[in-house]
C-alpha cells in the first residue's frame, strides 16, 4: 500500500479517558464522588481516522484544525460504564483556508471526516467533491444536494433519520447500524455478535477501513465487509484502539 496516497480533511480533538471508581455520594449534593485511578489520551474525531488509516500502512496526509478541542470521559474502570463526558476548548474553530492550493488529483482518495465544528462548510465539501471523483464523506451536517457528488457517504442511523427527508437517491449512502452492521443499496451487511466493551471511535474505524480496502479493490461490497469486520474488532476493547494494532 506504499504506492497509495490518501488526503484526509476534518476537525480533530483530544480524547481523554479518566478511569476510576465511585463508591459514595458527595455530601454537598446527590452526585457520585469519582476517584481517578488511570488516565489515557488519544487523538479523536478526524485524528482517530488518521491514526487508523496510518496504522494500516497507507500514506495519509492530514489537514485539520489548530485549535484544541478536548473531550474528557469519566469511566468506571471495572464496568466501563461512563459517568460523564465533559467537552472543553474551542467549540467553533477556524475555517480551512488551503483548499484552493490542493491538487486533489494526486490522491487515490479524499476522506472528509466532518464533525461540524466550523472547519469545513457545505461550500468547502462541495468544492472538494467538484475536484475529485473519489471522495468519501462522514459528516454531522444534514446532507444537501452536494451529497450526490461524493463517491460514498458513511452515516449512522440516527443521523440518517434526521436528513433522509432531503435525500432522493441512496445509491452512495452507507447506513451503519451499530451491532446490526450496515445497509447499502437495500442490502444488509451483518456483523458477528461479540462482547462490546466500548463503541467510542468505531465509526472512525469503519470509515478508515472502508477507504483502505476500496483503494485496493475498487469493490465497495468487499470494502463494507472489511470495514464491518474491523469495527467489530475495535469495539471489543476499552477506549480507542487503532485497527492496525489488532490485525498484526
Amino acid at each position: 500500500m506504499n504506492n497509495k496516497k490518501i488526503l484526509l480533511i476534518g476537525d480533530s480533538c483530544k480524547d481523554v479517558f479518566m478511569y476510576g471508581r465511585s463508591t459514595r455520594l458527595c455530601p454537598d449534593a446527590p452526585v457520585p464522588v469519582f476517584i481517578t485511578k488511570e488516565i489515557k489520551e488519544n487523538g479523536g474525531m478526524a485524528k482517530n481516522v488518521f491514526e487508523n488509516i496510518s496504522s494500516l500502512g497507507v500514506n495519509c496526509e492530514f489537514i485539520t484544525n489548530k485549535e484544541e478541542i478536548i473531550k474528557t470521559r469519566y469511566i468506571d474502570k471495572k464496568t466501563n460504564h461512563m459517568f460523564l463526558r465533559v467537552d472543553s476548548g474551542e467549540e467553533k474553530i477556524d475555517r480551512i483556508t488551503v483548499l484552493k492550493q490542493i491538487n486533489f488529483l494526486q490522491y487515490d482518495a479524499i476522506v472528509i471526516s466532518d464533525y461540524d465544528k466550523g472547519f469545513l462548510t457545505e461550500e468547502d465539501i462541495e468544492y472538494i467533491c467538484d475536484n475529485s471523483k473519489n471522495v468519501f464523506i462522514d459528516t454531522k451536517k444534514l446532507l444537501k444536494q452536494w451529497y450526490k457528488k461524493a463517491k460514498f457517504i458513511k452515516i449512522n442511523k440516527p443521523e440518517f433519520d434526521k436528513t433522509k427527508h432531503l435525500l432522493d437517491d441512496l445509491s452512495n449512502i452507507i447506513i451503519t447500524l451499530g451491532n446490526k452492521g450496515c445497509i447499502f443499496r437495500g442490502n444488509n451487511y451483518n456483523v458477528e455478535k461479540v462482547e462490546v466493551k466500548d463503541t467510542v471511535g468505531a465509526g472512525d474505524t469503519f470509515l478508515s477501513c472502508l477507504v483502505y480496502k476500496y483503494i485496493q479493490t475498487n469493490n465497495i461490497e468487499q470494502s463494507i465487509e472489511f470495514a464491518n469486520f474491523c469495527s467489530t474488532k475495535v469495539v471489543q476493547h476499552k477506549g480507542v484502539v487503532t485497527i492496525g494494532s489488532l490485525l498484526k
